[in-house]
């Protein structure tokens, strides 16, 4: 049997408590894979063979112990703006169509997930199935292959997660129980009530009120945990708080910002802030303008909002800036595009890097790589090689800086404007350390890096607070007992 995660609302954890199963149930012999059907996020990941997925699926497989594949998330939306997304089908790029276009799909999208997540059981055994947003959206029901449709096709027991940080919980959990379809509501074997501030033990009274109210066990109620798992989506950017260190840098949130976890393991030793287009930059000892879903319109936000002008200011006075993906084209002298992108036209960059970028064609490059950096400059000279993954459409020329790796990106002749196509760049220690230690340098300050192990498992860390806080009776029934065929029924594994 396999199991679908569903959520009062995005945002819940409905991905960390994917993650949370896969790992409990592998420890315990079960073979299991992750699935979502559709997920929209501009933080991907690209799989060995060049797939590409939501990050969220990506870090479930790891839990799950097993590589990502496409399988995991069939359908990922990537949105552009102007209620216009980048559809990706089996991790590559389909075609970009509008919200009502879209919708027009869904039947044969619905196919084509109901397809992966039966390879994804008979190559594995079960999954562990993640639904997207809130699992009652009435107006959406008819199209809904993410939650409702998908559920339908497999008939999986369902496990509902709750937020009861943001508050209204009980409406939450009533809510979405009594607007479930009358098909769906049986398949509701248990209630998970996520980040609980405090001790879990003072809603015990909570966790009755809502068994009786709604007819459905409470599995646990799960605090708040503080563990280094990547974001899925954008949502999470409202939640990061810069820390307190001495060095500061800031990264552009774009209104299409992509990839934003490429910056978080600097977050261990830097004040990072996301700031806005038009935010003061005057205060920072690095800006980073990140990845893009639209390079263009992203662009022309810095120039019209006067953040170009700050960051060419910023660099003059001799900061740091870094561009990745998106950023790194940004940086350029010059964008053309042709009409894939955003409009036909050619557009001004910053001009802080002597590259061009081309929008010819309607290609995506999406493989995972290993750069060696060249010893250029006081950041790139401590680098080394480093491992990552590179996802974008256009190509990039110089015209008369040297490359920043071997094969790829740029750097300016004095080493302090990089731009690169390495996502991932900085999930390695070597990178991490390189710009932390030159900017604390400049401070007149001493490094001293934590240790950076990478044999650390967080996902055991996050199977264990999971099984201090969730009975694990009711789920892991419903995988070791033999299920007939077809949809679940209230009372099995219970």
């Amino acid at each position: 049997m396999s199991l679908l995660v569903l959520g009062t609302a995005s945002h819940v954890g409905k991905s960390t408590v994917v993650a949370a199963l896969c790992r409990v149930l592998v420890n315990r012999g079960i073979r299991v894979a992750p699935f979502k059907s559709q997920n929209m996020s501009l933080n991907s990941y690209v799989t060995r063979d060049g797939a590409e997925i939501g990050i969220a699926q990506a870090m479930q497989a790891f839990a799950a112990r097993i590589e990502p594949d496409a399988d995991m998330n069939p359908v990922l939306l990537k949105p552009k703006g102007e209620k216009i997304s980048q559809v990706v089908v089996l991790g590559r790029p389909w075609k970009d169509l509008p919200v009502s276009e879209y919708y027009q799909e869904t039947s044969h999208l619905l196919a084509i997930a109901v397809s992966s997540a039966r390879r994804l059981i008979a190559r594995h055994g079960h999954i562990v199935a993640e639904g997207a947003g809130g699992a009652a959206e009435l107006n959406l029901y008819i199209r809904d292959i993410a939650n409702i449709r998908i559920e339908r096709e497999l008939g999986l027991p369902v496990i509902l997660v709750a937020d009861i940080e943001r508050g209204g919980v009980f409406a939450q959990v009533y809510g979405t129980l009594s607007l479930l379809p009358d098909d769906i509501r049986p398949q509701v074997m248990g209630i998970i009530i996520n980040k609980f501030r405090g001790d879990p033990a003072l809603f015990t009274d909570g966790v009755r009120i809502i068994e009786d109210l709604c007819g459905v066990p409470v599995l646990g109620v799960l605090p708040v945990l503080s563990l280094p798992l990547p974001s899925e989506d954008s949502l999470s950017l409202g939640d990061k708080k810069p820390g307190n260190h001495p060095v500061k840098i800031a990264v552009i949130r774009l209104a299409r910002i992509s990839n934003f976890t490429d910056f978080e393991q600097l977050e261990r030793y830097a004040a990072v802030s996301y700031v806005l287009p038009g935010s003061d930059l005057s205060s920072f000892d690095c800006i980073i303008i990140p990845g893009s879903k639209n390079t263009v319109d992203d662009l022309l936000e810095l120039r019209s909002s006067g953040t170009a002008g700050a960051i060419i200011q910023a660099r003059n006075r001799g900061i740091v800036v870094i561009g990745i993906c998106g950023g790194y084209q940004m940086l350029g002298q010059e964008v053309v595009d042709t009409g894939v992108e955003s409009c036909r036209g050619s557009y001004e960059g910053l001009g802080l890097l002597q590259v061009t970028t081309h929008f010819s064609r309607y290609e995506k490059i999406t493989t995972q790589v290993s750069r060696t950096a060249r010893p250029l400059g006081p950041i790139l000279s401590r680098i080394g090689t480093v491992q990552g993954y590179e996802i974008h459409m256009g190509e990039t020329e110089r015209s008369g800086d040297d490359e920043a790796f071997i094969g790829e990106g740029a750097v300016s002749p004095d080493g302090m404007v990089i731009g690169t196509y390495l996502h991932g760049l900085f999930e390695n220690a070597s990178a991490v350390h390189a710009l932390i230690s030159y900017l604390m340098e400049k401070k007149g300050l001493p490094f001293e890096p934590e240790p950076w192990d990478d044999t650390r498992d967080v996902y055991d860390d996050l199977a264990r607070e999971f099984e201090r806080y969730v009975r694990l009776d009711p789920i892991l029934a419903l995988f070791n007992e033999e299920m007939p065929p077809g949809r679940f029924l209230p009372g099995q594994g219970q």
